[in-house]
C-alpha cells in the first residue's frame, strides 16, 4: 500500500514528525478483506491522493468513511464510480449545491473516467475521509484499523503550508481533525454530515460551495469549478 502513496506526501508527514506503521496497517487491512467484504476496492485505498501533491490542495472535503454498500465506494470521498445511482448523501450534496450555488447540477462530462467527482479533484480539491476503509453494510468498523493516525498526519502537513487551504469538515468523526487546524492561516468550514440521518442538523444552507470560493479569491486564488 506503501507503494501507492506519492513520495511527496510521506514528505510531507515526515515535515511533521509522522511516520506510518504501513506494515501493520496492510496486514490489519489484509485480515478484514479475508474476512469481510470491503470498500473501496484493493488499490483505491490512497486514491484520493493520486496525482494530487500537498502543494496543489485548495480545498479538503472530509467526511467519517467510505460508502459502505457494493460498487459506491471509489477511493474518493463522496465520489462514486461511473454509472453507479447516487446514495444519499450525494444526493444531499447536490441538493446543497444547487441551493448554494444557485443553479442545477451539471449532468454533462462529470462521470467520464473516475467518477462523478474527479473534476473537483482535479481542481485541487482532496476528498477524503477520517477513516479510509470500511465492511460493506457496516459504517464505522474500520474507526480502530489505524487509518487516523495517517489521515491525522496529513491534516497536520497541509496545516503547515504558506498556502491558506479551506477545510471543509462534515460530521462529528471529520470535526475532530479542526483542533489541528491553524484558523489564523485556513479556513474551516463545518456542518453536521450530509447523511439523511443529520443533514437537517445544519447541513443544509451551510453554503460550503460559495463559502469556499469567497474566501479562495479573498486570498488570492482562483475558485474552484464546483
Amino acid at each position: 500500500m506503501k507503494e501507492q502513496f506519492n513520495s511527496i506526501w510521506t514528505s510531507a508527514l515526515a515535515s511533521v514528525g509522522v511516520e506510518i506503521d504501513w506494515k501493520r496497517l496492510e496486514a490489519a487491512l489484509r485480515l478484514e478483506r479475508l474476512k469481510y467484504r470491503c470498500f473501496p476496492s484493493e488499490g483505491n485505498e490512497l486514491k484520493a491522493f493520486h496525482g494530487l501533491t500537498p502543494a496543489e490542495v485548495k480545498v479538503v472535503i472530509c467526511g467519517q468513511d467510505p460508502y459502505h454498500s457494493l460498487e459506491q465506494a471509489d477511493g474518493l470521498a463522496f465520489s462514486v464510480k461511473q454509472g453507479v445511482d447516487w446514495p444519499p448523501s450525494l444526493r444531499n450534496i447536490v441538493r446543497e449545491y444547487e441551493s448554494d450555488l444557485e443553479r442545477a447540477w451539471p449532468m454533462d462530462g462529470l462521470s467520464k473516467g473516475q467518477g462523478v467527482l474527479a473534476h473537483w479533484a482535479a481542481q485541487g480539491v482532496l476528498l477524503m475521509n477520517d477513516v479510509l476503509t470500511v465492511r460493506e453494510g457496516e459504517p464505522g468498523s474500520h474507526h480502530d484499523l489505524g487509518w487516523q493516525e495517517l489521515t491525522t498526519g496529513l491534516f497536520k502537513a497541509l496545516c503547515e503550508l504558506e498556502k491558506p487551504v479551506v477545510f471543509v469538515l462534515w460530521g462529528k468523526e471529520a470535526q475532530k481533525k479542526a483542533v489541528f487546524v491553524h484558523r489564523s492561516n485556513h479556513l474551516v468550514l463545518e456542518s453536521p454530515h450530509p447523511s439523511p440521518l443529520s443533514a437537517y442538523r445544519g447541513f443544509w444552507g451551510s453554503k460550503p460551495f460559495s463559502r469556499s470560493n469567497d474566501w479562495l479569491v479573498l486570498h488570492g486564488q482562483s475558485p474552484i469549478a464546483w
